[in-house]
């Protein structure tokens, strides 16, 4: 969204960034793009913030020896047993030892035939994952791995590895590299940036871009332990753009919600006889919603479908099956107690209306629809 600069210089230029679809990447065809776009990526800005939700520090070299249950760790060593077996489940066992005289064994439940054939004796293995305690000492589950050269030389990575939530029908590593296409065309500042910079300063905040670029790319001086606990300056910096775009899109729906509001009922001579033919008298909270009814009639029913809907959800969790079934289960092994479990449990539709009324409610109230915080308004 393009916004005027100050002094009265001339406005930076538009670009509308849900324009940039996520098939203009190289390598996106049809079938990629809609597994993408059913996991709600479209353009290249939902890419850009489909955020890590860990990292992988390959950074350096553990020494097997020193390998920890439940510490994700990278070791390199040689390969010295591999075993096969199917008595169970088909399962790939494989025994690495390093120069510190201990061994870790990787187990791998599902395997190719090619899998098996790169792990002969003497092979030099470079692997990643969190070790266990397990039958024969540490074990790593389905790690990463890399089938070494012994003539080369395998340097280490220089920044952390980010790990993003999975995608169905898209590996890890064809997800980073579409993200990565994706940050290569990040606009600049000039045009990205909706802050003020007084306010942005004021807390301490990094630019979107750099932001952006810090959370995908950390470099090797960047902290890594404030990322990994999720408290970096440019973490914060994006949860302020979440939460700015998510007021901001309520923000626009109760300003079209107030330009479509229902016309107040005018008072009557009709609602004064019908007052007047009522057996009692209106008690303050009947009075309350007859006001509310003269003023606003559709926010008074979405109000009424509210009330509707919690009714229903608590009756529906009186009604569930596992609620008291031990006390409901009758004497001969729970025959008669099961009848009446099937009799009371009713379908779950008050649960469903319930969350409809309360958008219904928000609706009439000109609070807007709830929209996720990965569009920026």
């Amino acid at each position: 969204m393009p916004n005027p600069t100050r002094g009265g210089t001339a406005p930076r230029p538009a670009v509308d960034l849900n324009q940039q679809a996520i098939s203009t990447l190289r390598g996106v065809g049809p079938s990629v793009a809609e597994k993408l776009a059913a996991r709600g990526l479209s353009t290249l800005q939902d890419l850009w913030l489909h955020l890590p939700r860990q990292y992988e520090d390959r950074t350096s070299l553990t020494p097997i020896r020193l390998l920890q249950p439940g510490v994700a760790a990278q070791v390199e060593g040689r390969v010295e047993a591999v075993e096969r077996g199917f008595r169970y489940r088909p399962m790939l066992r494989v025994a690495v030892g390093d120069d510190s005289h201990a061994t870790v064994v990787l187990r791998f439940f599902h395997f190719r035939a090619t899998q098996v054939a790169q792990f002969t004796p003497g092979a030099r293995v470079r692997c990643y994952g969190t070790p266990r305690p397990g039958q024969h000492g540490l074990e790593i589950v389905h790690p990463s791995y890399r089938i070494l050269d012994d003539a080369a030389a395998e340097g280490l990575g220089e920044a952390l590895d980010p790990v993003y939530p999975a995608v169905e029908g898209v590996g890890p590593a064809s997800l980073r590299r579409l993200i990565g296409l994706a940050l290569d065309r990040l606009p600049g500042d000039d045009v990205l940036e909706l802050l003020p910079a007084e306010l942005r300063e004021s807390l301490r905040l990094p630019l979107l871009r750099q932001a952006l670029l810090t959370v995908h790319r950390p470099q090797a001086g960047d902290d890594i332990a404030a990322l990994l606990a999720g408290r970096h300056p440019a973490q914060r910096r994006l949860a302020l753009e979440e939460l700015l775009a998510h007021h901001l899109s309520l923000r626009r729906q109760r300003l079209a919600q107030q330009a479509h509001a229902a016309h107040a009922l005018p008072a009557t001579a009709l609602a004064a006889r019908l007052r007047r033919a009522l057996p009692f008298a209106l008690t303050g909270a009947q009075q309350r919603v007859y006001e509310q009814i003269r003023a606003d009639p559709g926010a008074a029913l979405a109000d009424a479908a509210a009330g509707a809907g919690r009714r229903g959800q608590r009756q529906d969790r009186r009604r569930r099956p596992g609620r008291n079934a031990r006390r409901r289960r009758g004497p001969a092994g729970g025959a008669d107690g099961a009848d009446r479990t099937a009799r009371r449990a009713a379908p779950q539709q008050p649960a469903r209306l319930a969350g409809t009324a309360g958008r219904a409610r928000r609706l009439a109230r000109g609070q807007g629809d709830r929209q996720g915080p990965n569009s920026r308004a």
